[in-house]
């Protein structure tokens, strides 16, 4: 995930319109017709890749027409779901559709037992070899989208850099940060800037899927990377609410968490994406 976008106010307004629009019957229920093409949003890397893999390699012999929507955002994909322009969408975790879902009043849910990967949030820097490295008053650029800036400063907070206050959770700002040694001034950016930042502060904390589109590896360049362990920022198969039961959908859920993929993710990221099923 990942995973924020460039939008106004004025699109925001288009899309509660739209959206109300939909509520009122003019959205189509593709799922009727268990032989229609699924039409799945994504961004690119892993996601779009793992889909593309899926579609050229697995999809036919499970009997499933699969079409691969890619974005570069972390709204489009849910607004196109919302909205019925995509059947479903793969690219979020929890935290984040939770956040969303709450502020822009949508219902979108995640499909059970379909969470594919998570990709290691890392820490990233061309000046320091170590986070304990950074000087006073280094500049980190963190995500500015709330829940995976929560997650950024987590990750900085478990390797000692900074302690936040007790019992913050998936909405921490660095407003929240009850101790900061080294005076670390925070620059907030959208996800998909972040590995640009690079030459411009001190160090970056990049979403892991625009990590791998600059050719950065969580397993290899990070100076401090998260665990995969009880990590809930796994990816998922997400759809509107009551579209869980597509058949199309529960094909795909199936391929996405089958040994093939696995397989996939293991030899093509080498780390830097993990499978979580």
């Amino acid at each position: 995930m990942r995973n924020t976008a460039k939008f106004t106010t004025a699109v925001l307004a288009a899309g509660a319109l739209t959206l109300g629009l939909t509520a009122c019957g003019s959205d189509k229920d593709s799922g009727s017709d268990a032989s229609a093409p699924l039409k799945v949003a994504a961004t690119p890397t892993p996601q779009g890749e793992i889909l593309t893999y899926i579609k050229d390699k697995l999809a036919k012999k499970a009997g499933l027409d699969l079409e691969v929507k890619e974005f570069t955002d972390y709204v489009t994909p849910n607004t196109a779901v919302q909205q019925g322009e995509v059947d479903a969408n793969y690219f979020q975790h929890q935290p984040y559709l939770d956040d969303f879902n709450k502020k822009n009043g949508t219902d979108i849910v995640a499909v059970p037992n379909a969470t594919v990967h998570l990709e290691p949030l890392g820490v990233y820097s061309q000046g320091v070899k170590k986070l304990t490295d950074l000087k006073k008053g280094a500049t980190v650029a963190v995500p500015n989208d709330t829940t995976n800036e929560a997650r950024a400063l987590k990750l900085l907070e478990a390797n000692g850099v900074i302690k936040l206050k007790a019992g913050v959770g998936y909405d921490a700002t660095p407003k929240d940060i009850a101790s900061n040694p080294k005076n670390l001034q925070f620059k907030e950016l959208e996800a998909a800037q972040l590995p640009r930042s690079l030459g411009d502060v001190d160090a970056a904390v990049i979403n892991g899927n625009y990590a791998l589109e600059a050719d950065l590896s969580p397993a290899k360049d990070a100076i401090a990377a998260e665990s995969p362990k009880d990590n809930p920022y796994g990816n998922f198969l997400a759809v509107k609410k009551g579209n869980e039961d597509d058949p199309r959908v529960k094909k795909l859920a199936k391929l996405l968490t089958s040994p093939e993929v696995k397989k996939f993710i293991e030899d093509k990221y080498d780390g830097a994406v993990v499978a979580a099923f």
